[in-house]
C-alpha cells in the first residue's frame, strides 16, 4: 500500500493509496492546495473544516462550470443532465454561507 504526504492550506496530511498512485495523488493535492490558498486569500484564516468546505465548494463549482461548457459543446446525444446536482450545490453554498457568518 502506497502513501502520500502533502499540505493543503498549511495543514499536513498523509493518505494511503494504491502503490504507484502516489504521484497522481500528489498532483491532485497540489490543485486542492492551490484552491485552499485562494480561500485563505479571500476570507482570511478560518478553521480547517471551513477552509476545506469552501475549497470543496469552489472546486465543485469549477467542475460544474467545466462540465456545462463541455456539455454545451458536445453533440446532443452525449450531453449530460446536471440538473440533479443543482440541489447539492445550493445546499453546499448555503452551508458555506452559514459557516462564514458563524452560524455553523
Amino acid at each position: 500500500m502506497g502513501q502520500a504526504s502533502f499540505k493543503i492550506g498549511g495543514n499536513s496530511y498523509t493518505v494511503a493509496c494504491r502503490d504507484g498512485e502516489e504521484a497522481h495523488l500528489l498532483s491532485l493535492a497540489a490543485k486542492v492546495d492551490q484552491k485552499a490558498e485562494d480561500v485563505i486569500r479571500s476570507v482570511g484564516n478560518v478553521s480547517e473544516v471551513r477552509q476545506l468546505l469552501l475549497t470543496a465548494i469552489l472546486l465543485a463549482d469549477e467542475l460544474q462550470d467545466g462540465a456545462a461548457h463541455a456539455n454545451a459543446a458536445a453533440p446532443a446525444s452525449l450531453r449530460l443532465d446536471l440538473t440533479p446536482l443543482l440541489p447539492l450545490v445550493e445546499r453546499l453554498e448555503a452551508l458555506a454561507t452559514k459557516l462564514e457568518n458563524g452560524n455553523g
